[in-house]
């Protein structure tokens, strides 16, 4: 038998390469996250209110969800490489296509459908290599693959902010720009993904199972019979809902309640990126060490504390809005490892690409909710602050779920019994 390489190293040292990979791929598809330093010069181009210039958002994250759940059978049928060309495709197209909207319409139907469904195909690809080439450490693995989602705002939010600013572009222009400039980069990545031989283990690994495990292997129909199955759905679309809330709608925030200048508030979005990129290795890490169950607990109890911060806090505080909003893009960044590193721990990775592609659609239902949320409340109230009261609940309620239903199916079966 031949022996696997990776850019002629071994594949202990050479399957880093794919992280890198992932990471640089999860740059472009966050973008996404710097959506809301458009929203106030949509909001004034088009005279709309704050609800609608958050469609885009919503429903470019709705179908990034529900193409999730779609796109599990292609990476199983086509692999990884063809199933990214395709999403890389729809997201330069959805992008390019967003700069000729003439309204809030045309730009939902451009970015948020093409260019959401694009990153549904495309995501779990290099999420699914990762953890194929990682068995001994996937929390790691999917956390650092995953880092370059979150920390994608930290450059994309400052740039968007100057191109849009910039008469010669403005804001169409740098829809289209950006989009050439991702659609050209990912086709690029995507020759690179490849998976791993079928029998191939890391060197000296004897498949020592992570922490929480239980020793099934799961298909989807399985799953869905599970009571796991719905406290992990339940708990994400809780950790998806605070923090995609807070992405979408922390640039107005700065703005409307710290009282920062729109450049500071860019300079704000940026920071907040680096948490939301942090989140994902450390919790990815903590998943592994301590299980899902004790990470989600965790996660709920500082969701709760920021939001509470925040409501309390009042106007004018920028220093509890910086470290509120870090806290809440930190949890977001958190529950995109903590979600996928549960898929495989509590249901095997026979079928990982299939389930978490249904376990994912929690993401799109929070993002939904979120993005709905936030614009309802702040149009009815002229404020964002109301925004944190359900908020709190919600994260108290996440917090019972994952304490009573996270545990590996074996155990939930026989306590079932």
């Amino acid at each position: 038998m031949t022996e696997e390489k990776v850019l002629g190293m071994k594949p202990e040292a050479g399957r880093w390469v794919f992280i890198l990979v992932g990471l640089l791929m999860n740059i472009c598809l966050g973008a996404v996250y710097a959506f809301s330093v458009f929203r106030k010069p949509l909001e004034g181009l088009w005279g709309i209110s704050a609800t609608q210039a958050g469609l885009p958002f919503m429903v470019f994250l709705a179908m990034f969800a529900l193409f999730m759940a779609l796109a599990g059978g292609l990476v199983s049928s086509w692999g990884p490489r063809k199933t990214s060309l395709l999403g890389a495709l729809l997201v330069g197209a959805g992008w390019i296509l967003a700069g000729l909207a003439p309204d809030i319409l045309w730009l939902t139907i451009f970015y948020g459908v093409i260019g959401g469904s694009g990153v549904g195909i495309l995501y779990g690809c290099p999420i699914a290599v990762a953890a194929k080439w990682f068995p001994d450490k996937k929390g790691l693995a999917v956390g650092l693959t995953l880092a370059g989602f979150g920390l994608s705002a930290l450059l994309m939010a400052p740039l968007m902010t100057k191109t849009i600013a910039m008469e010669t572009v403005g804001i169409s222009k740098t829809f289209m720009y950006f989009g050439a400039a991702f659609l050209a980069v990912l086709l690029a990545l995507s020759f690179a993904l490849r998976n791993p031989k079928a029998d191939w283990k890391p060197a000296g690994w004897k498949g020592a199972a992570a922490k929480g495990a239980a020793a099934v292997e799961l298909d989807r129909g399985q799953m869905l019979r599970t009571p796991t199955f719905y406290a992990l759905w339940g708990a994400y679309i809780v950790g998806c809902l605070a923090g995609l809330m807070a992405i979408g709608i922390a640039a107005p925030v700065g703005r409307e309640v710290a009282k920062l200048t729109p450049e500071a508030a860019a300079v704000a979005v940026s920071m907040f990126a680096v948490f939301n990129g942090i989140g994902r290795p450390l919790y990815g890490w903590l998943t592994d060490k301590i299980s899902p169950r004790g990470t989600a607990l965790l996660s709920f109890t500082l969701i709760l504390g920021a939001s509470a911060l925040l409501y309390f806090a009042g106007e004018g505080n920028t220093a509890v809005y910086f470290v509120a909003f870090s806290i809440l893009w930190l949890n977001l960044g958190g529950w995109l490892a903590i979600a996928p590193t549960a898929t495989a721990t509590f249901f095997g990775a026979k079928h990982y690409a299939k389930n978490y592609g249904i376990v994912f659609t929690a993401y799109g239902i929070g993002a939904i909710l979120g993005s709905l949320l936030s614009g309802m409340i702040h149009d009815a109230t002229k404020s964002y602050l109301p925004v944190f009261v359900p908020v709190m609940g919600l994260a108290v309620v996440g917090f019972v779920v994952a304490l009573i239903g996270l545990r590996p199916v074996a155990i939930a079966q026989k306590a079932k019994n």
